[in-house]
């Protein structure tokens, strides 16, 4: 089956697991900006960072084949110190004409505090500037709702073109909230929290297979590069048709993520 993986955290990946994707299918590759499992000290860690997402990380993917692309930004894990998160994101400039940039984000809530909040707003408007597409993280387990409110109504406020936003991460009490809002939805594989194969095929049957994708955010944590494959095959099982289990794995992230004009497959 061909598939988008669109949400892996490759800096953290064996180049393994790039050949077990490629030969899984796997014809594109997205990568956020995301938390390191440390904090970084310094700007210059993440100037060095963005280099990484912008050059080594596409040369290891050409190797079996996969285009690799990319989002920029400071993670909202790390964006509690203001002063430290602006002088991040004033480097953003530099390498958003990278030809692997599809645009903004991972960027989101993690504490749902205010300094968080305030980041991503200025994270929004940066993308409104350079006419760049948008992917949010939302928080995990009792924060997730209050933190996808928070972000839903900030987006509203801002007046954002609501096709180019995906809001990422979402489960069973918060894909309705951002779909009816006329946001993308997507959807995390997780083996051990977030969606399993099951949850998310009941979230598909329940929302229905529009501007929904899935992905496997795999990391340095307990997570697997082949969960978008795996669950499609769940779905296969559960009766569903080969040209539904192409839509949501391949064709709706290629539609999203064709409106980045850096993305071509």
């Amino acid at each position: 089956m061909r598939y988008i993986e669109p949400h892996a955290n490759m800096v953290s990946r064996t180049t393994a697991d790039y050949q077990a994707i490629a030969m899984a299918g796997c014809e594109a590759l997205c990568e956020p900006a995301f938390w390191a499992g440390y904090d970084r000290a310094s700007a210059q860690g993440f100037y060095d960072y963005y280099r990484q997402l912008t050059i080594t990380e596409p040369a290891r993917a050409a190797k079996f084949g996969i285009p690799h692309f990319c989002w920029l930004c400071i993670n909202p894990k790390e964006a509690e110190d203001p002063v430290f998160a602006r002088e991040v994101m004033s480097l953003i400039p530099e390498f958003i004409d990278k030809p692997n940039v599809l645009g903004i984000g991972e960027i989101g809530l993690n504490k749902n505090t205010k300094n968080e909040l305030q980041i991503f707003e200025e994270h929004v408007e940066i993308a409104k500037k350079y006419d760049q597409a948008i992917l949010i993280h939302t928080p995990h387990l009792e924060d997730k709702l209050k933190g996808t409110k928070l972000i839903v109504d900030a987006l509203n406020n801002a007046g954002v073109d609501r096709n180019r936003v995906i809001i990422d991460h979402v489960e069973e009490h918060t894909a309705g909230h951002v779909l009816d809002n006329g946001y993308w939805a997507g959807m995390t594989l997780y083996p051990e929290s977030k969606c399993s194969p099951a949850r998310a095929i009941d979230i598909l049957e329940t929302f229905g297979m529009e501007n929904i994708w899935m992905n496997s955010a795999c990391d340095w944590g307990v997570s697997d590069p082949l969960a978008v494959i795996k669950c499609a095959l769940e779905m296969k099982k559960r009766d569903h048709s080969a040209q539904t289990v192409d839509k949501v794995i391949f064709e709706n992230p290629r539609t999203f993520l064709e409106q980045c004009p850096n993305f071509k497959i």
